[in-house]
């Protein structure tokens, strides 16, 4: 399995099928929940979802289009996080995460997001890494500024949740203006 350690407690791995029961347990825990800000709870619910979901995400992996990991902390799947697109003709990446609310507020997501940043400039030799927050969803927004990310723009209608459409605040950060 291909796995990335981030610190002692934390790892990434690329998402492989055998995680599909771990999604569909989380998700039936904390529906409500993720669905504040994610579209994909209504669409995402059995475990087949979930295992068409990472057959797709490793193609994509295998193509240099994405790449989709598990979130481990202390040996237990609590989230997913990725390169939702790669495009290696702008030298840009667009990460992407969602974390179990049990686990909020543990500096989690913030270290995957440093660690996806690193991988996005030492390792593929992107030149950008963007990140996409819905405007009002101040904790993922925070992320971004704790990861070093400046506000470049808030973009209307981008996503639909439920019954609204979001406006998404764009982060993004250069490898040039890395400290």
């Amino acid at each position: 399995m291909f796995t990335i350690a981030i610190d002692d407690e934390l790892k990434l791995a690329l998402v492989q099928e055998s995680f599909a029961l771990h999604y569909v347990e989380l998700l039936s825990e904390q529906e409500e929940y993720l669905s504040q800000w994610l579209a994909w709870p209504a669409f995402c619910q059995s475990e087949q979802d979930f295992r068409l979901f990472i057959q797709r995400m490793l193609h994509e992996y295998a193509d240099g289009k994405s790449m989709t990991c598990a979130i481990f902390y202390q040996g237990e799947i609590v989230g997913n996080c990725s390169f939702n697109t790669i495009n290696h003709d702008t030298k840009c990446t667009e990460v992407g995460y969602w974390l179990s609310q049990k686990h909020q507020g543990k500096g989690i997501v913030t270290r995957v997001v440093t660690k996806l940043i690193d991988i996005a400039f030492n390792e593929h030799m992107l030149e950008k890494v963007q990140l996409a927050a819905a405007k009002d969803n101040l904790a993922s927004r925070a992320v971004a500024e704790r990861c070093g990310m400046t506000l470049e723009g808030i973009v209307t209608n981008r996503e639909k949740v439920g019954d609204r459409i979001l406006d998404h605040a764009i982060y993004g950060i250069h490898k040039s203006n890395r400290p």
